[in-house]
């Protein structure tokens, strides 16, 4: 627990060298009609040990359930050196370094941040990161705009398996600017994108294609005919990628011929506890020649007179920074110490560590899906490969499911139905390198217990066997009425 080491003594010796009498002497310009007399309603202040132990209950209340769910925020080891050096001071207080002669630590870090994330997703460039993967997604889609200069358009083009919350975030910050989405289907037996399906937007304006790897389903979507079709078109790409994916899939600066031009996400795999949902980290990456429409600030690597090597802010397109009306973005902050957290993390991991945390994710998740579909009543909901993430079926209402195996200390999934109304009954699970065969059989054996004592669910027999009948047309999944 940090304390404020300021006794009496250390009070009036710094009084007596600025030449104050008190400390309301400090605050004598604050009008007396505007200071308080006192927090009347705060009680008396308890002792290191009775805040350690209450703060201790709460959070025993939490417990430490085995986690499954997945959905875009995820359960990995992460060592403890990460957060033991990211919270030094050094990093944790530090402030945005505006003056680069007093902030080479930090700018270097930064440069350091970038430089990994540029060779992760295999782009030229990176910025210093965003607030997390929604909001840079969003940026992104306000970049391809700015950038795509052979679309007369404001539409993008992005398909239906992109992080729902995504969506909603998208949505909110770039509808008032006139920019608008259109969704582009899964394949009901896939879970990804049909890629003859982009056919029927063949010749239109969009301003770019959205194209997610792994999708929210899990699934390996095919970015590299995605990519050349988008670019055929004259469509900027922009990839959502999973930085732990990309140890083992092909990054977005190789998807197809040429390469997608921004890539964008969520940075909470590496190194960054869930915390109850945040804070996160967003990262951005482009191709060299769209970085004057990168959102958000730069740190670039030079010499000093001298020939010493140093660090600075080289790009800063914000409206601190410039002309509003020349700004891309009003981002105010870059999640500073997420982005520590995250360097640190890559740097003790390394590469080998790195492909070595995501093969176990994949093979866990093979063992998941082994285990689970060999009981009665699961089923295994697409055929697609897939990375850590799989979606299944399983015959039993899902708020019964997950209280019965939250009693078990055991949470299941993630209940696709709240945002997929075709995905009824279906759930999301995720099996990172932290899930054990233990673990797994420990799942296995709740949900059969669970499932020979429930019986057949008593809505099954109401659920249409025919994917028309769920409101589907054609062969892609396409849902009839407003998508």
């Amino acid at each position: 627990m940090p304390f404020i080491p300021h006794t009496d003594a250390e009070v009036e010796s710094m009084l007596a060298a600025i030449g104050a009498d008190s400390i309301d002497e400090l605050f004598d310009e604050v009008p007396t009609a505007l200071r308080c007399e006192g927090l009347t309603n705060v009680p008396d202040g308890l002792s290191e040990m009775d805040v350690g132990r209450i703060m201790k209950s709460w959070s025993n209340q939490d417990g430490e359930p085995t986690c499954f769910i997945g959905a875009g925020a995820y359960d990995h080891h992460i060592p403890a050196a990460v957060w033991e050096l990211a919270t030094r001071g050094e990093f944790y207080s530090a402030y945005t370094p505006y003056q680069a002669e007093a902030s080479q630590g930090t700018l270097q870090l930064i440069y350091e941040f970038q430089t990994m994330i540029a060779g992760l997703t295999g782009m030229a460039v990176s910025n210093a990161s965003l607030y997390d993967g929604a909001s840079a997604l969003a940026e992104a889609v306000l970049m391809a705009v700015r950038a795509n200069r052979k679309s007369k358009s404001k539409k993008i083009l992005i398909t239906a398996t992109v992080n729902p919350v995504y969506l909603k975030v998208v949505d909110a910050i770039t509808k008032h600017q006139g920019i608008t989405m259109e969704l582009l289907p899964y394949n009901l037996e896939s879970g990804t994108i049909d890629t003859q399906s982009l056919e029927a937007h063949s010749g239109e304006d969009f301003a770019a294609l959205v194209i997610p790897l792994p999708n929210f389903f899990g699934g390996l979507e095919a970015v590299d005919a995605l990519t050349d079709w988008a670019h055929n078109n004259n469509i900027l790409v922009i990839g959502v990628v999973n930085p732990t994916a990309m140890a083992l899939l092909k990054p977005p600066g190789e998807w197809g011929e040429t390469g997608a031009d921004i890539a964008v996400g969520d940075g909470q795999p590496l190194g960054i506890p869930l915390s109850s949902g945040g804070p996160f980290l967003g990262f951005m990456a482009c191709k060299q020649a769209l970085v004057r429409q990168m959102p958000g600030r730069i740190v670039g690597r030079t010499v000093d007179l001298d020939g010493k090597p140093g660090f600075s802010l080289t790009l800063q397109a914000r409206e601190q920074h410039i002309r509003r009306s020349k700004a891309t973005s009003n981002i105010c902050t870059n999640q500073g110490l997420m982005a520590t957290a995250a360097t640190i993390y890559m740097s003790i991991v390394g590469q080998t560590g790195l492909r070595q945390v995501a093969e176990a994710c994949h093979a866990n998740c093979r063992l998941l899906a082994e285990k689970l579909t060999a009981l009665d009543g699961v089923e295994l909901v697409f055929n697609a490969p897939y990375f850590h993430e799989i979606v299944v079926r399983i015959d039993q209402p899902f708020e019964r499911l997950q209280r019965a195996l939250a009693v078990q200390d055991v949470l299941i999934g993630y209940d696709l139905s709240q945002d997929y109304p075709d995905l009824q009954n279906c759930i999301l699970l995720c099996a990172t390198e932290k899930r054990t065969e233990a673990d797994i059989d420990e799942l296995v054996e709740h949900l059969e217990r669970f499932l020979t004592r429930s019986g057949p669910s008593a809505c099954s027999k109401y659920m249409p066997k025919d994917p028309a009948a769920l409101g589907f047309v054609g062969d892609y999944g396409k849902r009839g009425g407003d998508q």
